[in-house]
C-alpha cells in the first residue's frame, strides 16, 4: 500500500514537472536507437521540408547513407505527429467518432489579443528518448500562454496547459486547432464550451495557418533542443522554460517590429482596457 507521504511527494514532482500523475506512473514502449536516430534525423529533415511526406523522406535518407524503408518511415512519422503540409490539408490523425467544427477565420483580419488562440503539439527528441509539447498562443501576438511536456499523445496534457491559459489570460474569442484526436476530445471541447469559446478547426483552405507556430517549432528546436540533447525530462522541462520565457520576453517578434510577443500581448490588452 503506498504512504501518504509518498503520494504527496509523487504529487509535487508532477507540479514541478508538469506531468500529471498519470502519465508519471505510465511507462511507454521504447524504441530501439536506431529508431530513436531516425526520427531525429526526420524531425530536422522536417523542419526544413515540411511538405514531405514518407516517400520523399526515404528518398531524402537514402540520399545520405540511411537505410530506412518506408514502412518505418511511415510508422515514426505518424509517431511524431508529423504530417506533410498540403493545400487540402490531413492535418492530423482524426478520431472517427468525434465532431469536427468548421473553420472560422477564413478572410478575418486578426488585429488584437485574446480575439484568437491556438495550440498544436509537437515531437522532442531526448538523448535516450522523446516527449511531446503541446503549446497554447495567442495568434495576434504570437504569445505562448501556456504549455505542457507528455510522455503519452492522450488529450490530458492538452487540457491541462488550456486550463493554465485560461487561468492566467482571459480568453479568447475563437479558439483554433488541427482536427487531431486530441482537440476534437470531449475533455478539450468541453472546456472551451463551458468557457463560451468559439471553436475552430483548420480545413480546406487553412493549410496555412500552421506555419506561424511551425516557426516557434524550428526556433525552439534549433535554438534549444537540437544543442542540448537532454537526458531527463526535468532537464527537458528547465530547458524548454527557459527557452519559451526568452522567446516571449526578450526575443522581438518580426510581425510587431521590435516588440517581444510579451510587449505586443500586453500594450494592446493595456490599450484595449483603457478604450473600453
Amino acid at each position: 500500500m503506498v504512504s501518504w507521504d509518498h503520494r504527496l511527494s509523487m504529487r509535487k514532482q508532477c507540479e514541478l514537472l508538469q506531468l500529471s500523475r498519470s502519465r508519471l506512473y505510465y511507462q511507454s514502449v521504447g524504441e530501439s536507437a536506431a529508431n530513436l536516430r531516425f526520427m531525429k534525423i526526420i524531425d530536422k529533415q522536417f523542419l526544413e521540408t515540411p511538405w514531405y511526406g514518407s516517400r520523399q523522406m526515404v528518398r531524402h535518407m537514402k540520399r545520405n547513407g540511411h537505410k530506412c524503408g518506408r514502412h518505418r518511415v511511415r510508422r515514426l512519422m505518424r509517431l511524431m505527429r508529423l504530417v506533410p503540409i498540403y493545400q487540402e490539408p490531413n492535418t492530423s490523425k482524426k478520431h472517427p467518432q468525434h465532431k469536427i467544427w468548421p473553420y472560422l477565420l477564413r478572410n478575418m483580419v486578426i488585429d488584437r489579443p485574446n480575439q484568437v488562440w491556438c495550440a498544436d503539439i509537437t515531437y522532442i527528441p531526448m538523448r535516450r528518448g522523446f516527449l511531446y509539447l503541446v503549446a497554447i498562443m495567442d495568434w495576434y501576438s504570437r504569445k505562448v500562454l501556456a504549455w505542457r511536456l507528455s510522455n503519452s499523445m492522450d488529450a490530458d496534457f492538452c487540457v491541462e496547459a488550456l486550463k493554465e491559459a485560461l487561468a492566467k489570460h482571459s480568453k479568447p474569442e475563437i479558439f483554433n486547432t488541427d482536427q487531431g484526436s486530441q482537440f476534437t476530445s470531449g475533455a478539450w471541447i468541453d472546456v472551451l464550451v463551458d468557457a463560451d469559446i468559439k471553436i475552430s478547426m483548420d480545413g480546406k483552405g487553412a493549410w496555412r495557418d500552421n506555419r506561424m507556430i511551425e516557426r516557434l517549432w524550428r526556433s525552439l528546436k534549433y535554438e534549444c533542443v537540437y544543442l542540448n540533447a537532454f537526458e531527463t525530462g526535468s532537464e527537458m522541462r528547465a530547458g524548454i522554460g527557459k527557452s519559451l520565457t526568452y522567446y516571449n520576453s526578450e526575443r522581438p517578434h518580426s510581425t510587431h517590429g521590435i516588440l517581444t510577443p510579451d510587449e505586443a500581448y500586453d500594450s494592446k490588452t493595456v490599450s484595449m482596457r483603457i478604450a473600453a
